[in-house]
């Protein structure tokens, strides 16, 4: 599937050699994504909010080969340190877009790259890794064809970022980001993730996200392979019933300001991602046992307090505790007091709702 709108037909300019830097955040969906057709076009459609201070700072640097070669020349660093073992899934995202980026083969490449928060430990950094490099490889397009238009550019960066990580499609803008085409939502698409364009209550401005770190290590299973078992999964059509059902009625709660539906909803997601897991062939368990402890933890504080605090999960052990501004010091106060003790470490991330990438 090659789309004509994103082959650029105007690179007048020439460029020898330069940079680009980019930090690009993390996303945690609300309505998840699980399952994927060709291409990484979603089996359905998702929305998330866009963090703030879990993100991927990368810096492109990028010389003229002036030589014709038939691979990729590029190097990659993570903190400094190169990293061989992230070389073939950037190769694959550069075979996939290279009709999109024909001058991808006329540079050799330096990616140093650096994360706020610990790799692999279920907050999303291929979204924000992918992201960050694609917007860096924009920002040459654009040094390329200076007529290129914001809204252009971050289309297609989206686009290019779906192409290495389908998540990373909603970590270019902020605060919420839907992606995949729904009849609910206007300008939604599955090639890139749109702003979400709706009413949104003074509830959901400036929502918490304290992320609870109960594993740092690597996932026994990656999310490429858990999105590839919903292939001939028994649940697969139900659930992308329900994940569009849910698009149309978190519209509603968003405009409403209806924070205990807000919870029903995203709750019902997280522990539906998980169910997909446990009942795919081979089926496999992220969730820890600390993972179910702060989960009854916040159930119960909930129940005797009245407070709107919430959790959902990415493909790991480890919690979104998510909760609203105007609640925020009694909520952080219960996470540090009784939640804390579940890290692993002892370690958390505070963090909160973000507005996207910035060039730097």
């Amino acid at each position: 599937m090659t789309l004509n709108q994103y082959i650029p037909t105007n690179l007048t300019k020439e460029i020898n050699k330069g940079e680009a830097i980019w930090t690009s955040p993390s996303n945690i969906a609300l309505v998840k994504y699980w399952g994927k057709k060709k291409h990484q076009i979603p089996e359905n459609q998702s929305i998330s909010f866009t963090l703030d201070a879990c993100k991927t700072k990368t810096k492109l640097s990028y010389e003229k080969t002036n030589k014709v070669i038939d691979n990729y020349s590029f190097d990659v660093y993570l903190d400094g340190e190169e990293k061989l073992d992230f070389k073939p899934k950037i190769n694959t995202f550069f075979e996939r877009i290279e009709v999109y980026l024909p001058f991808l083969k006329d540079y050799h490449f330096k990616i140093e790259t650096s994360n706020t928060f610990p790799h692999s430990s279920g907050i999303a950094s291929s979204a924000s890794g992918m992201s960050a490099l694609a917007l860096c490889l924009m920002s040459l397009e654009k040094e390329l064809n200076p007529e290129i238009t914001q809204e252009y550019f971050n289309e297609k960066a989206s686009f290019l970022a779906r192409l290495g990580s389908g998540s990373a499609s909603r970590s270019i803008e902020g605060d919420l980001v839907v992606w995949g085409a729904h009849k609910a939502i206007e300008g939604s698409s599955d090639l890139y993730g749109i702003k979400y364009p709706y009413k949104v209550h003074d509830n959901f401005k400036n929502y918490h996200d304290t992320i609870l770190l109960v594993d740092k290590g690597e996932k026994q299973v990656s999310s490429t392979v858990g999105h590839n078992l919903m292939y001939n999964h028994p649940f697969a059509k139900t659930r992308f019933k329900q994940a569009e059902e849910n698009i149309t009625n978190i519209k509603g709660i968003l405009e409403t300001g209806d924070l205990d539906g807000f919870i029903a909803l995203i709750e019902s997601e997280a522990l539906t991602l998980h169910a997909m897991m446990m009942t795919s062939m081979p089926y496999f368990i992220l969730m820890k046992p600390n993972t179910l402890e702060i989960i009854d933890k916040i159930w119960a504080f909930r129940k005797e307090t009245g407070l709107h605090i919430s959790f959902t999960l990415d493909a790991g052990a480890n919690v979104h505790v998510l909760y609203p501004e105007k609640e925020a010091e009694a909520i952080y106060d219960f996470i540090k007091t009784e939640l804390v003790a579940y890290c692993q470490n002892g370690h958390y991330i505070c963090d909160r709702i973000g507005f996207g990438a910035k060039q730097l």
